[in-house]
């Protein structure tokens, strides 16, 4: 049950995002709660929803993969970078051995809040080999030091893990740096890009970089055994999706 904030803030977020000349609804089988309806009131991912768990197209696309890629997910032990939306309430109720976080800009990595741990992917709290599967949306472009939270991740993976996550990907060969962080100060090398987070508000979270199609180089750079970018679901959702980044420990 979704509570009154949630509610509000689901239909203030899409008033602020609707285009009237992409409206349109259509018949799916969602992947997160298997309702049968499809809503478009934006051509950008985050604006096609599941009428039933609000699910955009981006999560859809990563459930999508996750368990095609993934099919005994459901048994391992999994670590997701987030403690709320579709893909959380998802891995909630399907996996046994769930471990999840937030980063908090003022709490110091691996204290709680509100029964939420704060871990910073840059310099995870947890052992080495903890985990089976972790999986991530929209994390990683906001992440300063990209590479090393990568090579974070292939850490706490299991010889046999998977990262599984999303990105924006933009049509371009090379990920392209907007800022960097120098001894605690953000330098701009592009005009400041932001995006809306849960926790810190609309247009919060600073975009560090555009990915391109060498992410999949940036992670074996990191020590995954391979990386790839799986596309089927790009254009599964209404004509949208999103491109789910596949890593092998």
């Amino acid at each position: 049950m979704l509570s009154l904030q949630e509610i509000i803030y689901r239909f203030r977020y899409a008033l602020s995002i609707v285009e009237p000349g992409a409206l349109a609804i259509g018949r799916f089988s969602c992947p997160v709660c298997g309702a049968g309806l499809l809503l478009r009131i934006s051509r950008d991912p985050i604006g096609v929803r599941c009428l039933g768990c609000s699910a955009s197209a981006i999560t859809l696309s990563m459930v999508s993969v996750l368990v095609a890629e993934r099919p005994g997910f459901r048994s391992e032990r999994v670590y997701e970078l987030s403690s709320r939306g579709p893909l959380f309430g998802y891995l909630r109720r399907e996996v046994g051995n769930l471990t999840f976080s937030e980063y908090y800009d003022d709490l110091a990595p691996g204290a709680l809040r509100d029964g939420v741990q704060c871990q910073d992917i840059q310099q995870l709290t947890h052992p080495d080999a903890s985990f089976d599967l972790v999986t991530s949306t929209e994390v990683f472009e906001h992440v300063a030091d990209d590479r090393r939270g990568f090579a974070e991740i292939r850490r706490v993976l299991r010889p046999d893990g998977a990262f599984i996550f999303t990105v924006p990907i933009e049509n371009a060969d090379r990920t392209v740096e907007r800022a960097v962080l120098s001894g605690g100060t953000v330098q701009h090398l592009l005009p400041p890009a932001y995006h809306d987070d849960r926790i810190r508000g609309k247009g919060a979270v600073l975009v560090f970089r555009d990915y391109g199609r060498d992410i999949a180089a940036r992670l074996l750079e990191a020590g995954f055994s391979a990386a790839r970018i799986e596309s089927r679901f790009e254009r599964a959702f209404l004509d949208t999706g999103r491109g789910v980044v596949v890593a092998r420990a």
